[in-house]
């Protein structure tokens, strides 16, 4: 457990403060720990990577780069990921040119985005000329602008994400700035698990949706142009599904369609799923019924703080029961509810008592003869007049 964990009360810590939430993961990297970092906090993960990666010893492009950097010797190199500095040195070293790339690495002024990046470029023997504190690549700009950058040559990592308006201010101040592609981004092998998610996020079936990477987030918007989904997506990503990026850069693409997003203040996978544990449950409705207090989760509900998972069906009825808590709701209103609804209401009955058995507690549903069911609300109960 991490430190955060620390945070949540005696309650959470029985079942996790993201018990009750489905979190889709769409990383291609980082996906597993992600992934763990969820799970051990409660939360049921769908995993669909959006992208792959494509091997840098394989990417011809990277080769053409870094001999076109042996041959004409930058004066700035900008490292932005460690995953990517040690793939390319590693790559360099596969192809017979790692030595020389280090050569030149040693010779010029050699910048670290942050502090896992200056751990790569130790690693390899070299050491940093400066690492700005914020991680952002934007101090790194100003750097660079307040030195002075006409006629310099500049070779630019790249690590697949987009860096509005970075490239261009260099340029524009007179410098040669040369991009060096250490891993591209390619559209998954196999669809059929993005596709999947895309099909959940439109049936309300995820609470959050994670991103670490603005080209999978344009992956997984694009997939659903391609797919004729796109509006049923973004309306589902606008009301009812937190999406979660863990960073700004991270979130442009999103942002483009409208897509509000929650960042955490760190761009680090830790701080991002502290993120989820504050705004899931902050989310949640709690509901004071037939003396118990009800939480009304993803895929369960905590009564008097105790974890029931609910098969799909119920958590459909108990969602609709919950729009007007108190208010008798009918059969034929609940049967629309439920997925893949026909039309015998008789689904209804045995998805009710289902309900009221993974509940534990059959009194917080009554019965209204010859009318429906409602949540039998607390008297005292304000929200009893309440509307969606």
């Amino acid at each position: 457990m991490h430190d955060d964990d620390a945070q949540h009360g005696p309650d959470d810590a029985q079942h996790g403060p993201l018990a009750g939430f489905t979190v889709g993961v769409t990383a291609a990297r980082r996906a597993e720990e992600l992934g763990t970092l969820l799970t051990r906090r409660g939360a049921a993960v769908l995993h669909a990577p959006a992208l792959r990666i494509v091997p840098l010893a394989d990417d011809s492009e990277l080769l053409v780069a870094t001999e076109e950097l042996l041959d004409d010797v930058p004066d700035v190199v900008i490292a932005t990921t460690a995953i990517g500095f040690r793939g390319w040195v590693e790559a360099a070293d596969g192809w017979g040119i790692g030595d020389r790339l280090l050569e030149v690495l040693r010779g010029g002024e050699l910048l670290a985005r942050g502090p896992k990046v200056k751990g790569a470029i130790r690693a390899a023997g070299l050491t940093e000329a400066w690492s700005p504190g914020s991680e952002s690549m934007a101090e790194v700009l100003d750097r660079l602008l307040d030195e002075g950058v006409e006629g310099r040559r500049i070779a630019l990592q790249l690590h697949g994400e987009p860096l509005p308006g970075f490239v261009e201010a260099l340029r524009e101040a007179g410098a040669q700035v040369v991009g060096v592609p250490v891993y591209r981004w390619m559209p998954p092998e196999d669809i059929a698990p993005l596709d999947r998610m895309l099909d959940v996020t439109v049936a309300r079936g995820l609470d959050a949706l994670t991103f670490t990477s603005a080209p999978a987030a344009a992956s997984y918007l694009n997939r659903a142009e391609t797919r004729g989904m796109l509006p049923q997506v973004l309306s589902a990503l606008g009301h009812d599904v937190v999406v979660a990026c863990v960073g700004p850069v991270t979130a442009l693409p999103l942002q483009a369609r409208g897509v509000d997003t929650v960042q955490p203040e760190r761009f680090r996978l830790g701080p991002l799923v502290q993120l989820l544990c504050a705004h899931l449950p902050a989310r949640a409705r709690a509901l004071p019924v037939a003396g118990h207090l009800v939480e009304i989760r993803g895929h369960a509900v905590l009564v008097d703080r105790a974890l029931h998972p609910v098969p799909p069906a119920g958590m459909a009825l108990l969602h609709a029961l919950a729009r007007r808590p108190g208010w008798v709701v009918s059969r034929s209103d609940l049967l629309r509810a439920l997925p893949g609804s026909g039309t015998d209401e008789h689904a209804v009955e045995t998805a009710m008592a289902r309900l009221r058995t993974a509940l534990g507690a059959p009194e917080l549903i009554q019965t209204v003869v010859k009318r429906g069911y409602r949540l039998a609300l607390d008297p005292a109960a304000d929200t009893r007049y309440d509307g969606p």
